[in-house]
C-alpha cells in the first residue's frame, strides 16, 4: 500500500515570512532615497551598496570605517514601545567614531535581526536610522533584515551598523601635535546617549523610579530614550580648517577612558568637573546606584558627548563656532605633560 503523502511545511510554517519582508523593503525605499548624497549609486535590488569614490577630492585619501550597536537601550525602547529614535542612536555611535579621525561619513548599512518581523516595529527603527544618515550626510546605501525564529524571544530583536569615511591622510586625528597648554573642550551631550544602560534598566528593575514618571518637561523615559547627538556637520569644518588637534567621543568608558586614547605618551589631561553643567538625568543616575563621581565618570559621559583637544589661542573661536551651531560647549581642561605614575586623565 502506497505511503500517504505527508504535508509539506513552508517557509512561513518555519517562522520565516518573506512577504512581509518584501513589503519592508518597499515601504523603507523612500526613506533610503531621501539621504542619498554625491557618489551614492542607485543599485535597486543589487547585493551591495555602491559609491562613488570623489578621489579628485583628495590628495592622498584614507577609508575610515566603524561598526557599533545601541546595547541594551533598545531594552528601553522596548519597554516604551517606541522605536523611532533608536535608529539615530546607531548612526550617532558609528559616524561619531569616523569623526574623531577627521572622516567625512559617507555611507552607512544596517544590520536587524528579529525572530519575528514585525513591518511596523521595524519600519520605525529604520524611519530613525535614515534621519541619523540625514543628519550625518551620510548615505544609506542598504542593509540586511534577517528573521531567525527560535533565535530571539518574541518582540526582541538587535540591531549593529556599519560607517565608512574619508579623510586626507595627512589631515588624520589626533595631529601629533597636542602639547602642554593646549585646551580641552567639552561638548554637550544630549543625555546619556547609548552607554551605562546596564546599570540604569537595573535602577528602573529595582523599582526605584517608573519609566512614565515625570521628570524635567517630560517623563523619565523619554528623556531616557533621547538619541545620541551626531557631531559631524557642526565638527567637521573645524577638522577640515585644522583648529582641531585631537576629538574624542565619549562612549563607554566615559571621559576618562575616552580622552586618554587620543592623548601621546608623554601628555596628561587635567579635568576640573564643575566646569560644565550636567543634565539633570546623570544626578538621578548617581543618586539612585548611589556610585561616586570617579565611577560616574568612567562610565557615562556626565554631559559630554565630545572632547576637543585645541590649541590655547583657538579655543575662544572653536566655543564661538559651537555655539553659532547651537551646541553647548565649556573649556573643561588643559593639557600637562606626563608625570610618571600619573593617571593620563586627572581631575580636580
Amino acid at each position: 500500500m502506497a505511503e500517504k503523502h505527508k504535508r509539506s511545511i513552508s517557509y512561513r510554517d518555519a517562522g520565516v515570512d518573506t512577504a512581509a519582508a518584501d513589503s519592508l523593503i518597499r515601504a523603507i525605499k523612500p526613506l533610503c532615497e531621501k539621504t542619498a548624497r554625491p557618489g551614492v549609486i542607485a543599485n535597486p535590488g543589487g547585493f551591495a551598496g555602491l559609491f562613488e569614490l570623489p578621489l579628485s577630492d583628495y590628495r592622498c585619501p584614507v577609508m575610515l570605517a566603524a561598526t557599533d550597536g545601541v546595547g541594551t537601550k533598545l531594552r528601553l525602547a522596548g519597554s516604551l514601545g517606541r522605536y523611532d529614535t533608536i535608529g539615530v542612536d546607531l548612526v550617532a555611535m558609528c559616524v561619531n567614531d569616523i569623526l574623531t579621525h577627521g572622516g567625512e561619513p559617507v555611507a552607512f548599512l544596517d544590520y536587524y535581526a528579529c525572530g519575528k518581523l514585525d513591518v511596523e516595529q521595524a519600519h520605525d527603527i529604520i524611519k530613525g536610522i535614515a534621519e541619523g544618515c540625514r543628519q550625518a550626510g551620510a548615505g544609506l546605501l542598504g542593509g540586511e533584515t534577517a528573521e531567525m525564529p527560535g533565535s530571539y524571544p518574541p518582540g526582541e530583536f538587535d540591531l549593529a551598523g556599519f560607517a565608512v569615511g574619508l579623510a586626507e591622510k595627512d589631515a588624520l586625528l589626533p595631529t601629533g601635535e597636542i602639547a602642554p597648554g593646549d585646551a580641552v573642550i567639552g561638548i554637550a551631550s544630549s543625555g546619556v546617549h547609548a552607554n551605562g544602560f546596564s546599570l540604569i534598566h537595573r535602577i528602573i528593575k529595582a523599582g526605584k523610579a517608573p519609566l512614565s514618571g515625570a521628570f524635567g518637561a517630560s517623563t523619565l523615559g523619554e528623556t531616557l530614550l533621547t538619541p545620541t547627538t551626531i557631531y559631524v556637520r557642526p565638527l567637521l569644518p573645524l577638522v577640515k580648517q585644522k583648529r582641531i588637534r585631537a576629538l574624542a567621543h565619549i562612549t563607554g568608558g566615559g571621559i576618562t577612558d575616552n580622552l586618554a586614547r587620543v592623548l601621546p605618551r608623554n601628555r596628561r589631561a587635567q579635568i576640573n568637573p564643575q566646569s560644565w553643567r550636567r543634565p539633570q538625568i546623570f544626578g538621578w543616575i548617581q543618586r539612585h546606584a548611589g556610585i561616586n563621581d570617579a565611577e560616574m565618570l568612567k562610565v557615562f559621559n556626565c554631559g559630554i558627548g565630545m572632547c576637543a583637544i585645541v590649541a590655547g589661542d583657538e579655543c575662544d573661536a572653536v566655543l564661538a563656532h559651537c555655539k553659532k551651531h547651537k551646541l553647548g560647549a565649556w573649556p573643561i581642561g588643559e593639557i600637562r605633560p606626563d608625570e610618571q605614575g600619573t593617571p593620563r586623565v586627572t581631575y580636580s
